[in-house]
């Protein structure tokens, strides 16, 4: 083909991506309501969680049937698969975004991780297999950090994604005990139906309302975009940990405090349900009264814990709270204690965006930006696929089954007291939640020899 004139040389090794922009009256169409803001990406990430929390309850209840055999070990193969797809198709997914723009894959992500929620009453098999398959598209997060960055400053960014983050938080507190309460009094279908257009109306919102955050002069050559598979590879950041000490003791703790995490989120509900008995009412509060202290503890104590303790202590404070919530957790063998964990879990959660500031305060000031923060991800990435797998198959050597638990009946009565004692189970009731907390001691002690 005929090169365009002015244009360079496609290199060696580089694809070219071809996209043309439709232009009427010499400017380009514009699409979306108003100017592209923080508020359209926060939008956007409460409709598609509020979707998915709805389900929560539906969920574990199709899990169990579905796979009434190791079904912990089922639902970490399926949620590692899922994240081991996110964590493989994440830079690709963001390179392509600097050329066609961040709204088209906006709209990819978010249709194809709400894809399977229709098919959880259809078909529960093609259902958990669509799970699976989603997470080659299911990284919003990662292009909605995208938009963001592309509307605010540098020192606007660091307080959007906090919103951000803490509307994803914000959309669990609620769905879950509203999805309970549908299921309980209108069945299962009802649920799936108004998850199902929730997930529709995010995607008309992005289609009709979402406007373009990178401007066309921004982006790769309009005709013509070399992206190098170097952009492509989810290995390419993790090569580069060891070039700074500093840096590969933050990716370090990142990696064995983020891999319990990981496989605690894709499982905890599942066994607080049918393991530690709670009832669907009873869960649904659980989650919503965590998420609270959640956004509290991301919000107020962060701040406050920052300015006072540092970004250093603030991340060995948030690392003792995930030992200690994570070793009650495998210890504990009453629901009360799962709530008083829990309220140790929320403030655990100022960990990550402490280990944020830290990298933006302990790197090279040409590192601060996307080479750190892209090893940070693609570990996050990775421990996303391990975790769950990891937690599921600890389940399963230590004969954790839900097969022998009787069914929850009476499921908005909130009764402090389980059904059975889990310590007919033995000593250690999780013995994943326990061996996380040995990965994140070793993450302390690991954190204690960063820079200050």
């Amino acid at each position: 083909c005929e090169e365009m004139p002015g244009e360079q040389p496609v290199a060696p090794g580089r694809v070219v991506l071809v996209k043309r922009f439709v232009m009427r009256d010499g400017a380009a169409l514009q699409q979306g309501i108003g100017r592209p803001s923080v508020y359209h990406a926060v939008v956007v990430i409460f409709l598609e969680f509020f979707a998915w929390g709805l389900l929560t309850t539906p969920m574990l209840t199709v899990l169990h049937e579905t796979f009434p055999q190791h079904t912990f070990l089922m639902n970490g193969l399926i949620q590692g698969v899922k994240g081991l797809l996110s964590f493989m198709s994440a830079p690709l997914i963001g390179a392509l975004s600097d050329v066609w723009g961040r709204r088209s894959f906006l709209l990819v992500t978010v249709f194809f991780t709400c894809a399977p929620i229709p098919l959880m009453r259809l078909s529960p098999w093609w259902y958990f297999a669509m799970i699976s398959m989603s997470g080659a598209f299911s990284v919003t997060f990662s292009v909605i950090f995208a938009y963001v960055a592309d509307v605010t400053d540098e020192r606007e960014r660091s307080t959007a994604y906090g919103l951000v983050s803490a509307t994803f938080a914000a959309s669990l507190v609620t769905s879950p005990a509203i999805g309970a309460y549908l299921s309980a009094w209108y069945g299962d279908n009802l649920v799936v139906l108004l998850a199902t257009l929730i997930a529709l109306a995010d995607i008309c919102f992005i289609l009709l309302a979402v406007p373009e955050s990178l401007p066309d002069k921004m982006r790769l050559n309009t005709w013509g975009a070399p992206i190098s598979w170097e952009q492509a590879d989810p290995f390419a950041s993790l090569r580069k940990v060891g070039q700074d000490s500093t840096v590969l003791l933050i990716c370090i703790t990142v990696f064995l405090s983020y891999l319990p995490e990981a496989g605690q989120y894709s499982s905890f509900f599942l066994y607080l349900r049918q393991v530690i008995n709670f009832s669907s009412t009873t869960l649904a509060i659980f989650i919503g009264v965590v998420g609270i202290l959640s956004i509290v503890a991301q919000t107020l104590l962060l701040t406050l814990l920052m300015r006072t303790l540092g970004n250093k202590n603030t991340v060995l404070l948030g690392l003792g709270f995930q030992i200690l919530q994570l070793a009650w957790y495998g210890f504990g063998s009453e629901p009360w204690m799962m709530w008083a964990a829990g309220a140790v879990a929320a403030m655990s959660s100022i960990t990550f965006p402490a280990v944020s500031a830290l990298v933006s305060q302990s790197a090279d000031p040409d590192k601060q930006g996307g080479v750190v923060q892209g090893m940070i991800t693609g570990i996050r990435g990775l421990c996303n696929g391990l975790g769950p797998a990891l937690y599921g198959f600890v389940f399963f050597l230590f004969n954790v089954e839900l097969n022998a638990v009787d069914p929850i009946q009476g499921d908005f009565n909130i009764d402090p007291l389980p059904l059975h004692s889990v310590r007919q189970r033995g000593l250690i009731p999780g013995p994943p939640f326990l061996l996380g907390a040995c990965t994140v001691v070793v993450a302390f002690l690991v954190a204690v020899f960063i820079p200050e």
